[in-house]
């Protein structure tokens, strides 16, 4: 007997066993070893008894299993018919279902006129997962809550958990589904030709039974009581949806700030009821509830005069007649209600009706005088300009009630962006102060503004600097109804621009003025072209071209 001793000296025995106290590695062994780049598992240790030369064969024959790989070129002949290709049920079978009609029995409890019901269904199998599902169609007037009585799923077929399938279905048996007994009469073209291609006969197709019920319902019971004089179904056949509509005057001087007011009479034909609507009309006022009397039956003559019709309602039994259509007479006053209507105009519809049918009554409508409307014709008035901000934003302000920025010629401001014409100004002015004071005076082509920049001079006490910010300035004797700003064709050399009081005299200007002003020659005066000229000593049209951004130096006027 051999023993198998530890680094301790002591046997392999339980009770025997030591933790090692000097283990310093508690790392997980490997379980598997990579042989060819294929991982296999480790294999023990070769112990007292064991061949290494069959471990290492097994472990050659598992690497030799791993490594057989079918070669993708074949030489000679290769038959593809001997590999068939594999086809799922959920692709095979999509979309392919069985259809069967069937009906059921429903008993009917507590009822001496029907015992049952006979209630068709339409069960659906779904060959993809072997589910059913059952669909009754919606009758109408049924009172049933119909349509599908059984969603889809996998039906039980007894109690040991066994499920219906498509081979026990047939013609003529009866479905047990939960307590309720399906029998299956009929079957479409495609469930058929399936069946019979799997090997499956069905029965003789049966007819649905009658329903005892339904076929009650169409044979209308004979009625023991007194037909009526006037027939109302045939009233609501032909006249349904068919108004009379009349165009009236509700005269209602009487009361307390008493007016007329527009309404319109629709007598229905179906039911001979009235109804009365106010015409709403816009900024009247009144609120917008046009129903001035709901639709009802009006009575026109009735049996006591006594009776108190202000506390309680008329019936049927207390008025011997109601009104017509022949009562509602174009031209004439009516009296509905205690109200007195003039029937002023009536429709197309209603006209053919009385030719058709009350061809003695005539028709004389009534032009009614429309009101005058004195705030409809009265102008708006614009309010005098106050003073704040431009023209253009204070104007919008009556416009509407959120003010919207004035709109921009935007077109203008693209063609004309970065073009300024720069003129040199001096003060007009009667201080003597004033009389070194030196200006720049720049107008700006894509929006008509002005700013006006004054020349810093040593020794003058004026400091220099932004004397006028960009702005447009109206010419003097311009209205706020009619304002006039200035444009490039009113500075001329010695010309007086007047701005907010201050007189400024144009002294020189820019070459690229002249050359601006001469390439729209036909929209400037002549007296403004040859004070330029002359300023620039030039006798005819300058043919150099012009510089486009404007930033040329001012030529300093001359002494």
């Amino acid at each position: 007997m051999s023993w198998n001793w530890n680094s301790h000296g002591l046997p392999f025995l339980p009770g025997y066993t030591f933790r090692d106290v000097t283990k310093s590695a508690f790392h997980r062994s490997q379980t598997l070893d990579y042989r060819n780049g294929y991982a296999l598992p480790r294999r023990p240790t070769v112990g007292i008894g064991q061949d290494p030369l069959l471990s290492e064969e097994l472990i050659q024959q598992e690497i030799s299993e791993l490594s057989f790989e079918t070669p993708d070129v074949t030489y000679g002949s290769f038959d593809h018919s001997q590999y068939e290709d594999f086809i799922p049920a959920h692709v095979a079978l999509d979309k392919k279902v069985l259809r069967f009609n069937a009906y059921f029995e429903e008993d009917i409890l507590f009822s001496p006129e029907e015992e049952y019901r006979v209630r068709p269904v339409i069960i659906y199998y779904y060959l993809e997962d072997d589910s059913m599902c059952i669909i009754e169609p919606a009758v109408e007037n049924s009172g049933i809550p119909q349509g599908k009585r059984l969603k889809r799923q996998r039906l039980p077929k007894n109690e040991r958990g066994d499920h219906y399938q498509w081979k026990d279905l047939n013609l003529g048996i009866d479905l047990k589904v939960y307590g309720v007994k399906y029998h299956i009469i009929q079957c479409d073209v495609y469930t058929k030709e399936f069946m019979e291609s799997e090997g499956i006969i069905l029965n003789e197709p049966e007819q649905m039974p009658v329903d005892p019920y339904s076929k009650h319902r169409k044979n209308f019971q004979p009625s023991f009581t007194t037909p009526c004089e006037y027939d109302r179904m045939h009233q609501f056949l032909t006249m349904d949806r068919k108004v009379l509509r009349f165009f009236a005057l509700w005269d209602d001087s009487d009361s307390l700030y008493g007016e007329t007011r527009p309404v319109t009479i629709q007598y229905y034909l179906v039911d001979d009821t009235v109804e009365i609507r106010e015409v709403h009309e816009s900024n009247s006022g009144r609120d917008p509830f046009p129903v001035l009397m709901r639709r009802q039956r009006l009575p026109k003559k009735i049996k006591s005069e006594s009776f108190p019709t202000c506390v309680l309602e008329v019936s049927k039994e207390e008025v011997d007649e109601f009104y017509s259509p022949k009562d509602f007479q174009v031209g004439q006053t009516m009296k509905l209600l205690g109200r007195r209507f003039l029937l002023c105009d009536c429709d197309g519809f209603t006209k053919d009706y009385f030719q058709k049918n009350h061809p003695g009554v005539t028709i004389k409508p009534i032009e009614v005088p429309k009101k005058v409307d004195m705030l409809k014709d009265r102008k708006k008035e614009v309010p005098p300009y106050n003073g704040f901000g431009s023209l253009e934003d204070s104007l919008q302000n009556c416009l509407s009630l959120i003010p919207k920025p004035p709109k921009k010629d935007v077109l203008k401001m693209l063609e004309n962006d970065h073009k300024v014409l720069r003129y040199s100004a001096r003060l007009d002015s009667i201080i003597p102060a004033d009389e070194g004071r030196r200006f720049i005076l720049s107008y700006f082509l894509s929006n008509d503004m002005m700013s006006i920049f004054e020349k810093p001079t040593r020794n003058s006490g004026v400091l220099g600097g932004k004397f006028l910010e960009k702005t447009c300035i109206h010419k003097p004797g311009s209205t706020v109804e009619h304002p006039q700003f200035y444009s490039p064709a009113d500075f001329a050399i010695g010309a007086t621009v007047e701005v907010f009081g201050h007189r400024f005299v144009l002294t020189n200007a820019d070459h690229y003025v002249l050359a601006y002003l001469e390439s729209i020659s036909s929209q400037i005066p002549s007296e403004t072209l040859v004070s330029l000229r002359q300023k620039f000593g030039v006798e005819t049209t300058s043919d150099q071209p012009a510089e486009q951004n404007g930033e040329n130096n001012i030529a300093e006027p001359s002494s």
